[in-house]
């Protein structure tokens, strides 16, 4: 699977959305990424890419593109 692959099925599984609805999702303006939401794709990308995520990233996890952003500051190229 690639890292792409792995990115995009972390926010299927996490916030319960199809793969086509991921590259749109801003947090706060779906349904399924509420704060809940939101910890449970931190957990899931930290697991799919085996990476422990800095607070400060955590809270900047904002959008599905920012997210691809934050991961390449873990050294993960999506």
């Amino acid at each position: 699977m690639t890292n792409w692959e792995k990115y995009v099925q972390a926010f299927v599984e996490a916030l319960e959305v199809s793969a086509e609805e991921a590259p749109a999702l801003v947090y706060g303006q779906s349904k399924a990424w509420d704060s809940v939401g939101h910890m449970t794709l931190v957990a899931a990308l930290e697991d799919a890419f085996d990476i422990m995520m800095e607070m400060d990233d955590i809270i900047d996890l904002s959008s599905f593109a920012k997210g691809k952003e934050i991961l390449g500051k873990y050294d993960v190229e999506i």
